[in-house]
């Protein structure tokens, strides 16, 4: 049986813990619930043991865990690769969209926000193939489109980067995306997930997404 709310005080710990090491205050990063499979009882647990931000991949099965979650206060984050004729929906029912990874999805969301949306930039930062995300390359002419879109408000930079066993090995491409961020004068940095983000923590990170180490094992 998996302890949600020990889990979830025990990574608030390692968060605290990597931020002070590193200078940072462990309240300037959002913890964000990674709820894929969670069935809304689970996520309730993980709201009471102080979570406020929810990470969703899938626009159906997060609809249906916002309406059994009205009653709470959350913040709504579409965190996986989004179609473009998902948009509207997500744009309707999200509070944040951090995989924002092509013009064409940029132009969509901007069309259908009912009011400024923040978003995130999606950087492949390692380069890899079957990932989404733009190449650090093309972000300047990327960020610069945004002067056109009124409805979205860009924020920051997201990132996946490649999975390493030793998460020190990941280092250098959160680094990346932090001077990256700062480059940009982009404040908002989400990386880091279950097994890394603690280095995530320690090289900038105002986001992390965490489900396994949350939820146990999905099934």
């Amino acid at each position: 049986m998996t302890d949600v709310r020990e889990n979830c005080r025990r990574i608030l710990d390692k968060i605290e813990t990597a931020a002070v090491r590193s200078g940072r205050s462990p309240g300037s990063i959002r913890l964000i619930a990674v709820t894929k499979t969670v069935p809304a009882e689970k996520i309730r647990e993980a709201v009471g043991a102080g979570i406020a931000d929810i990470g969703e991949n899938r626009l159906q099965e997060a609809l249906s865990k916002r309406e059994a979650l009205r009653d709470l206060p959350l913040t709504w984050h579409f965190i996986g690769h989004l179609q473009t004729n998902k948009a509207k929906k997500v744009a309707e029912h999200f509070d944040w969209v951090q995989c924002v990874d092509r013009q064409e999805l940029a132009e969509k969301l901007n069309q259908t926000a009912t009011k400024p949306l923040p978003v995130l930039i999606e950087v492949n930062i390692g380069g890899e193939p079957a990932k989404s995300g733009i190449h650090p390359g093309h972000l300047q002419a990327f960020i610069d489109d945004f002067t056109k879109y009124e409805g979205l408000r860009l924020t920051g930079l997201m990132a996946i980067p490649p999975f390493f066993e030793d998460p020190e090995h990941v280092r250098p491409f959160f680094r990346k995306l932090r001077e990256l961020s700062e480059r940009f004068n982009l404040p908002e940095l989400s990386m880091g997930m279950s097994h890394d983000f603690e280095v995530a923590v320690e090289e900038g990170a105002t986001m992390v997404r965490i489900g396994t180490s949350l939820f146990g094992e999905r099934h």
